[in-house]
């Protein structure tokens, strides 16, 4: 007997076609073809785009200064149109799943609206990510050079792909916006959803298990170590008992702000300009500029949950 017979790939080919009709019947689909964006060509759209940005470090090993620009414009054009793509199937699945009557070529047109948007944002993208890494490089004393920090810092990995699925995510496509962001937190651990809003010379140190949620705002000059969350601390609920969607859950971060590692911060409180928020700590009411709060600190405080 052979493999395929001892498998009965044909049985199990039908049984998997008869669970995807299931699914797509209860929910009144009939694709016709590829319905989403792709993680793989958006991880593609990622690889160009950060070499774009960052063309003589994270793009060819092969290239010279001479050929930069050469470099920069073909990646755009690739990449660019690559995203084109994806939007496009991300503004046609919304419209099959709101069922309104858009043509193709307003869909098509918007798509491309989007895409020119984007583009034009990418040198204002790539002003912002320079302060991460001066903030990177003068916030850690083990780092020898900007080109370290740039090659090897997990979070300055995480930064590039928050601030440009940031960028998606504002523009209307927030599906791809999340697949960018979920790219990142497969690869460095860092896990920041795209409409966290995060100011200039943010430093993510170490990184692994940050996580940072869709409504946080986060200032400027703001340094985080791992394992730092903020989160919400409840979810609030409609009538029907499924969750409300949209709602500020997260915290603000004012400006010049350290969080230490292990640090936990849940729910729409703020963390007052200049303060510092030790290792550990698990805050859940607004802290006033200038704080210093440890954990020694917490377990004195009386009647009130930090």
């Amino acid at each position: 007997m052979s493999l395929q017979e001892r498998w009965d790939l044909g049985g199990i080919v039908a049984e998997l076609r008869k669970t995807r009709e299931r699914w797509r019947e209860g929910r009144h689909r009939d694709p016709i073809g590829r319905e989403f964006p792709s993680r793989e060509v958006v991880g593609e759209v990622l690889r160009l785009l950060r070499g774009a940005l960052f063309p003589l470090r994270l793009g060819p090993a092969d290239l010279k200064r001479e050929g930069e620009d050469f470099f920069v414009g073909h990646a755009l054009d690739t990449g660019l149109n690559l995203l084109l793509s994806q939007i496009d199937l991300e503004l046609r699945c919304r419209q099959r799943e709101h069922d309104t009557e858009v043509s193709s070529a307003v869909i098509t047109r918007e798509a491309g609206n989007i895409a020119v948007r984007f583009a034009h944002l990418l040198p204002r993208l790539r002003a912002v990510l320079d302060t991460d890494v001066e903030a990177a490089f003068s916030g850690d004393p083990a780092a020898r050079s900007v080109d370290e920090v740039l090659l090897c810092y997990p979070g300055i990995i995480a930064l590039i792909h928050h601030r440009i699925a940031h960028e998606l995510y504002n523009l209307g496509v927030p599906l791809i916006a999340r697949i960018v962001a979920e790219q990142a937190h497969g690869e460095t651990g860092i896990d920041i959803h795209p409409g966290a809003q995060i100011g200039s010379h943010c430093f993510i140190d170490h990184g692994t298990g940050v996580v940072i949620g869709e409504t946080a705002e986060i200032g400027d000059r703001v340094r985080i170590y791992q394992a730092v969350t903020l989160g919400a601390k409840r979810f609030e609920v409609e009538d029907s008992g499924a969750l409300r969607k949209n709602q500020p859950r997260h915290p603000i971060v004012e400006d010049d702000v350290v969080i230490y590692a292990g640090a936990t911060i849940l729910g729409r409180i703020t963390i007052g300009r200049g303060s510092v928020i030790g290792g550990n700590v698990w805050l859940t009411r607004s802290v006033p500029p200038g704080s210093q709060i440890t954990q020694a600190r917490t377990q004195q405080e009386s009647g009130d949950s930090l």
